[in-house]
């Protein structure tokens, strides 16, 4: 057993909780994830001024996704070579000039309207820009809980980045909807002073934390039987989530059979009580402070059971209340997987063991798109009933060696 497990060894190179300052992180994250959120919200208006067809617009969302699972592990091989607040601040510095290009870029295509090839080229390589160093933030952000919250505290830490996330995942797009009365171009331009503001906040406020670099960097392999369960539960917690997203419209147009006007509504309100349940369930988190495997447990049966019951939700009032219990259940799911790969591992892995966390969450972004679309042709309930059946197994699945039971304690 590690020394992050063993409550005999020496845990010297932990700081207890209070003299971490979270404070930085979570400002950045929120701030990040706000201008990313906005992007996705816009992005259906602005494919078809530009007359884009719809899979363009899919691609320039999910193109994000794919660059994110891609560098998730680079970026934190990167992280315990170089340390973890030199990433950051790289990570929000590339941000911010991609960010500020691709506003550039959509600001003159509203106004030239070129070529929908250029448009699709233009849009793609930015949104691929800042997928690339967003990747670095969550990265960056977990393996530095890891190097300086004790285990027993990592869940709950990891909760207040999450909830942080939530916050942004509400207010970007709410924000970009208002600022877009005026114009398309508008919002991007004030998003992109938000992961400027979280370049400036890291510099100024994170103090420089890097106790992992006493001991040399290891590598860790995506095989590593450590991993498997949190790896699972990852990459079936995000598939649950992005299959959700892409489908909620389409089963307001087909399912409750409303209008386009209606089902948007319903669908950014489903969406808008996803964000409100994360907050919620994630502040609950930090009071209860249950260890990691019993939150996988409880947060996959419950949002098993919103899954299911938003498969045969008859009207919009009880399709958000099924988003909101799948959200709920998920705000206990995102934190516990973080905090029980960290805990199974080693301080000199933590950068990679991030990486490969991120990578998973990563092609579960890639793949629930594309699977919950061709799944929902078959039938409109069939994605949720599939995401609430995977869940069910992640959740309820016993482990099959003491190594990962010891993790979760």
């Amino acid at each position: 057993m590690n020394s992050a497990q063993d409550p005999a060894q020496p845990t010297s190179s932990i700081s207890t909780e209070p003299s971490f300052d979270l404070r930085p992180l979570l400002i950045a994250n929120m701030a990040c994830t706000m201008a990313m959120m906005a992007f996705v919200s816009l992005i259906g208006p602005i494919a078809r001024t530009l007359r884009l067809a719809t899979w363009q617009a899919g691609a320039a969302v999910t193109v994000a996704g794919v660059i994110w699972m891609l560098l998730a592990r680079p970026w934190g091989q990167l992280s315990d070579r170089l340390g973890r607040r030199r990433i950051l601040l790289l990570g929000t510095a590339g941000f911010t000039v991609a960010y500020w290009a691709l506003c550039l870029f959509i600001d003159t295509a509203l106004h030239l309207l070129p070529s929908a090839t250029l448009a699709f080229a233009g849009l793609v390589i930015g949104r691929g820009l800042i997928g690339a160093f967003y990747a670095a933030l969550p990265v960056g952000g977990t393996a530095l809980i890891a190097d300086n919250v004790e285990p027993q505290h990592r869940a709950r830490t990891l909760a207040s980045l999450g909830a942080a996330n939530a916050v942004g995942l509400v207010l970007g797009p709410a924000l970009a909807a208002l600022l877009a009365r005026n114009s398309l171009s508008l919002p991007f331009y004030v998003m992109a002073l938000l992961p400027m503001l979280a370049f400036v906040v890291l510099l100024l406020k994170l103090k420089r934390q890097e106790l992992h670099l006493k001991q040399p960097p290891r590598p860790v392999r995506l095989s590593d039987p450590r991993l498997r369960r949190p790896l699972l539960v990852a990459f079936v917690a995000m598939l649950g989530v992005s299959v959700a997203q892409i489908t909620v419209g389409f089963f307001a147009l087909d399912r409750l059979r409303m209008n386009p006007a209606d089902a948007a509504q319903t669908a950014g309100i489903a969406l808008t009580m996803v964000g409100v349940a994360l907050i919620f369930a994630q502040l609950l988190v930090r009071r209860l402070q249950w260890p990691p495997l019993r939150m996988i447990r409880a947060g996959a049966s419950v949002s098993a059971l919103g899954f299911a019951a938003a498969a045969f939700a008859p009207s919009a009032p009880l399709l958000w209340a099924s988003f909101f219990v799948s959200a709920c259940g998920m705000g206990f799911v995102f934190p516990a997987f973080s905090a029980l790969a960290a805990n199974a591992m080693d301080a000199s892995e933590q950068g990679a063991t991030a990486g490969s966390m991120s990578a998973a969450q990563g092609l579960g972004v890639v793949i629930g798109p594309l699977a919950g679309t061709l799944i929902y042709a078959v039938d409109p309930r069939l994605p949720y009933l599939i995401v609430a059946g995977l869940l069910l197994l992640v959740g309820l699945w016993p482990h099959p060696n003491s190594v990962s039971i010891q993790a979760g304690r």
